[in-house]
C-alpha cells in the first residue's frame, strides 16, 4: 500500500507540490516541507477522530460521497488559472473539523518550523485537506473499504503500515500529548522546543518517519 510518502513522491504529489507553491506564491522546496508536516497531521487527526463510531461514520459518508477522489483526477485544472474559492472553502471546513480550536495553534507551530507566514499555512492546510481527503476516497474505493474498523486499518497504514508501530505511536502520542483526547495537544510547544534537538519535536518526529 502505498503511503503518504509515496504519495508526495509521485507525480501526482510533484503536480501538488507545485500547484500549492503556485497558489501560495512560496517555494516548491518550502511547500514540500510543509506538506510533509501537514499530511500526517491531518491523516493522524482524522484518524483519532474516527475512533469514536460517529466519528468514523461521517468520515465514511465524506469519503463516499462528496470527497471520492475525483478532485485527483483534474489537477492540472484545479490549479490552472487558481484554485477555486469553493475548494478553499470546503478546505476551511474539513481543518475546522479535524482540528477544532487547535488549528491557529498547528497553523502557527507549522509557520514557525518552516519559515513561511501563518497565512500562507493556512492556504497550504486549506488546499491540502481536500486533496487528501479526495486521495483517501479513492483508496476506499479501491480497497473496498466499508466499515469504520477498515477505515481505521486503511489510514494506519498509510500512516507507515504493521512494519513501523513504533513511529504509529509516537504519531497517536504527539497528536494527543497528554492524553486527555484532544488532538495535537501541545503541537506548538514542541514545535517551538525542537529547534536544538534534532531528534524530538515535529521535525525529529516527522523527519524519523518519512526519512527527511
Amino acid at each position: 500500500m502505498s503511503g503518504l510518502l509515496d504519495l508526495l513522491n509521485s507525480p501526482m504529489g510533484k503536480q501538488l507540490i507545485s500547484g500549492v507553491a503556485g497558489q501560495t506564491g512560496q517555494s516548491e522546496s518550502k511547500t514540500a516541507d510543509v506538506l510533509g508536516m501537514a499530511m500526517p497531521l491531518l491523516m493522524g487527526a482524522m484518524k483519532k477522530n474516527s475512533t469514536s463510531s460517529s466519528g468514523a461514520q461521517g468520515l465514511m459518508n465524506a469519503l463516499s460521497s462528496k470527497h471520492d477522489g475525483s478532485i485527483l483526477n483534474d489537477l492540472g485544472g484545479l490549479f490552472g488559472g487558481g484554485v477555486d474559492q469553493s475548494v478553499m472553502d470546503d478546505g476551511a471546513g474539513i481543518l475546522g473539523h479535524v482540528f477544532g480550536s487547535k488549528q491557529p495553534q498547528v497553523e502557527n507551530a507549522l509557520s514557525s518550523r518552516s519559515g513561511i507566514d501563518a497565512g500562507s499555512i493556512s492556504q497550504i492546510l486549506q488546499i491540502a485537506a481536500p486533496i487528501l481527503l479526495g486521495y483517501l476516497g479513492k483508496q476506499t474505493r479501491q480497497q473496498n473499504v466499508s466499515s469504520p474498523d477498515a477505515l481505521s486499518g486503511l489510514l494506519g497504514g498509510l500512516m507507515g503500515g504493521s512494519n513501523t508501530q513504533k513511529e504509529q505511536s509516537l504519531i497517536e502520542t504527539f497528536l494527543d500529548s497528554d492524553g486527555d483526547g484532544s488532538v495535537i495537544d501541545d503541537l506548538a510547544g514542541m514545535v517551538l522546543n525542537s529547534g536544538s534537538k534534532k531528534s524530538s519535536g515535529l521535525g525529529g518526529l516527522l523527519g524519523g518517519l518519512f526519512g527527511k
